[in-house]
């Protein structure tokens, strides 16, 4: 079975959002073992750009928690996703915990109160989004001043693509600024795109890294993985001078705005209001009536139970 994406038009000014419900993803794209050099690499730059430690991290289009575990020095982490079932999956790895919270919900309408993460995460999920702006803003006002956003994004100017071009065997131009679709709700993004989007979000890049150097079937299959592994290691600090490969891994930090506060952690999406009354059924909202279910422990901010 392929992977199950759809894309849900949801009213007439909300963008499509790509949906993995009942997907097998997880297991098809990394459970085989076929992207195990990718998964290795990305595990690196993530390392090297998140804090060793902090307060509360939100992980977006978290899936089925691949990454999950590697943000061990967090005190809790919040798993967002689009599809219940990618979390019903990551629900499984990593248990129900009181350290984890699983939410669904619309990236462009996060259910969090503003700067009430220190850290957030988005890897392998960007390129999914018909307006990325729109997004980033949105994880700018969940985060408190200091706080650090760790981005992955699909890299239209990457060596493969440019060869392509210059061969005519594809149409898009890769340094050209502009975004390109390249299947249905797949998009590519060049570098400086994503630096000014992030400038105008209110986020300062401190560090880039060039990630997936080597994502060659055949290199794979005739190189070590240890090595190949080891030498993309290597290679991914020249992110700071030149981005050439598929995968960009940014961080970018918060420099103004209020500080990170726990005084109140949820918002509704709707309304705004930040004012919530726990139930046994899940979240009721003081301020427009709405309540949000809370079922097998994972949170639904899609649709309302009671409006």
């Amino acid at each position: 079975m392929g992977i199950a994406v759809r894309w849900l038009g949801m009213n007439s000014d909300h963008p499509d959002i790509c949906d993995y419900e009942g997907s097998n993803y997880q297991e098809r794209f990394w459970g085989s073992g076929a992207r195990r050099y990718e998964d290795l690499v990305e595990a690196i730059a993530l390392r090297r750009l998140l804090p060793a430690k902090g307060r509360k991290l939100l992980e977006i289009g978290a899936g089925a928690g691949r990454n999950t575990r590697r943000y061990g020095g967090f005190e809790k982490i919040v798993l967002l996703d689009y599809a219940r079932s990618q979390l019903e999956q990551a629900q499984l790895h990593l248990g129900k915990s009181e350290r984890y919270i699983y939410v669904v919900a619309d990236a462009y309408h996060l259910p969090f109160a503003h700067a009430s993460f220190d850290a957030a995460t988005m890897i392998r999920t960007l390129h999914h989004m018909v307006d990325p702006r729109a997004a980033l803003q949105e994880v700018r006002g969940i985060l408190g001043r200091g706080g650090i956003f760790v981005l992955e994004y699909a890299n239209k100017r990457n060596l493969k693509a440019i060869a392509r071009w210059l061969l005519s065997k594809q149409q898009w131009n890769p340094f050209a600024i502009d975004s390109v679709e390249f299947a249905p709700l797949n998009f590519n993004f060049h570098p400086r795109a994503l630096r000014n989007w992030l400038q105008e979000s209110d986020f300062e890049v401190s560090r880039q890294l060039t990630v997936s150097h080597f994502r060659l079937n055949l290199l794979k299959r005739l190189v070590p993985l240890a090595l190949l592994v080891a030498l993309d290691s290597v290679i991914q600090w020249s992110g700071g001078m030149v981005q050439l490969t598929p995968s960009v891994f940014l961080q970018a930090e918060v420099l103004s705005g209020p500080s990170y506060q726990e005084e109140a952690f949820w918002r509704c999406p709707v309304c705004t209001s930040e004012n919530f009354e726990d139930l046994d059924e899940g979240l009721h909202c003081q301020g427009c009536g709405r309540t949000w279910s809370l079922r097998d422990g994972i949170y639904d901010f899609k649709h309302p139970i009671r409006e």
